[in-house]
């Protein structure tokens, strides 16, 4: 069972951001979360996942409700990234091996470096073990697993964290 710290997300004040970026040049949407999946872990995780952060009052980019048929997947991705406020990556042994899911992570760690945006780990059947040997900085960072919390009560802890910086 991995190791959970109990600390609210709000309180981490190198998880929060207090700009919130203005439409782009371009007028296109920002959204408030990008989540980075593997797509193994849509059906029991990620997809009620952002239901229930769409039903917070949250713009989610997530595939399924932003992919048309004919788009560009690395196009989506890339403006889905550069115009999220928090990147919400739910870490699983699946995420680990994918290289799309690879590409989304080194976005989203450049965008955090910079002060752009927000990393949130989810964990989901996952050891802190596995997380140490594939990312020690991601390891570091405060996350929530999904085997000591709900889909309602991350989406919750996340809505009320971007909502009270807005």
């Amino acid at each position: 069972m991995p190791e959970i710290q109990e600390r609210p997300l709000s309180e981490i004040p190198s998880l929060v951001r207090e700009n919130v970026p203005p439409l782009t040049e371009n007028n296109e949407e920002t959204h408030d979360v990008f989540i980075s999946h593997a797509s193994e872990d849509k059906d029991d995780l990620v997809r009620p996942l952002a239901k229930a952060l769409s039903d917070e009052g949250l713009n989610v980019w997530y595939d399924e409700l932003t992919l048309r048929i004919g788009d560009s997947l690395r196009q989506k991705i890339d403006k889905g990234l550069a115009n999220s406020r928090v990147g919400l990556v739910v870490l699983s042994p699946s995420f680990i091996k994918k290289g799309w899911t690879n590409y989304e992570l080194d976005g989203i760690v450049t965008k955090v470096i910079s002060g752009e945006q927000v990393l949130l780990p989810i964990w989901h059947n996952i050891t802190k073990q596995q997380v140490v040997d594939f990312s020690p900085s991601l390891a570091d960072k405060v996350a929530r697993s999904t085997a000591s919390h709900t889909i309602e009560e991350i989406a919750i802890e996340i809505a009320d964290l971007i909502k009270s910086r807005i």
